[in-house]
């Protein structure tokens, strides 16, 4: 289910706020319940459900052209020499609040059970496209990591910037642990493509294109946002003021 901003405050104006009363009288409560994410984020999951799938696609509706978005190149000379090697050597660190912490590297990511997954990204730049996906649940990696219980969002580092600042994301626990929310390393039966992202990138498909980090080289399980970086959430959250919850 897709629900737009619009439609989630009216389903709110219908439902919620008529028993709502004591609530509403609450100053505290009105911040939290009125601030648009919030709400945005609560209703969604509400009454689209927690675990609700995102929209899969047949083979003959993938786009004959899935465009990149965002950095198209971390064009740094680390990048470049994994680049030119294949990203043999490329290796993704698992820490933060784990019990295991890791360093996979992608033939043990690709060892790792797999999931396809064709699907719609969603651009806030207004474009879309449905492309065929391939790669490990986030789930899977984060238990053969141990994840604590003390985590409660999953931060992804890359090896890309923009405007000198380092790109990041992040999820919370019921986005990261989705079955939809997979680390990519294929489109459309082959490897990414440097501007697709390779050689593994996030793909969470109840959220918006921005949130779908590529370039991915760290993967840091935290209990608080507030201490990364602008303490937004993520890159764009930080220097643009996107919203951190991007659900569609």
């Amino acid at each position: 289910m897709i629900l737009t901003r619009r439609a989630l405050i009216g389903s709110l104006a219908a439902t919620t706020l008529a028993g709502c009363d004591a609530i509403g009288r609450d100053p505290t409560a009105r911040e939290i319940l009125f601030s648009a994410e919030n709400m945005h984020r609560w209703l969604h999951r509400t009454i689209g459900g927690r675990t609700a799938l995102a929209r899969e696609f047949r083979p003959d509706q993938i786009s004959p052209i899935f465009r990149g978005n965002g950095n198209q190149n971390p064009d740094t000379p680390t990048y470049n020499a994994m680049a030119a090697g294949g990203f043999a050597d490329w290796r993704i660190a698992v820490d933060g609040l784990v019990a295991r912490p890791l360093a996979l590297s992608m033939a043990q990511l690709r060892a790792m059970p797999a999931r396809t997954q064709i699907t719609r990204h969603d651009c806030v730049e207004g474009w879309s496209a449905i492309g065929k996906w391939h790669g490990v649940p986030l789930a899977t990696v984060l238990a053969a990591a141990g994840l604590s219980d003390r985590a409660r969002y999953i931060v992804f580092h890359c090896a890309d910037a923009a405007r000198g600042r380092p790109y990041y994301e992040s999820l919370d626990l019921v986005e990261a642990l989705h079955p939809q929310t997979i680390l990519a390393w294929a489109l459309n039966d082959a490897p990414l493509t440097v501007r697709n992202g390779a050689p593994v990138r996030l793909r969470c498909e109840r959220q918006l294109g921005y949130k779908h980090a590529k370039y991915v080289e760290r993967i840091e399980a935290v209990a608080s946002l507030k201490g990364i970086q602008g303490g937004m959430g993520g890159y764009w959250e930080d220097v643009a003021g996107y919203d951190w919850y991007a659900g569609i």
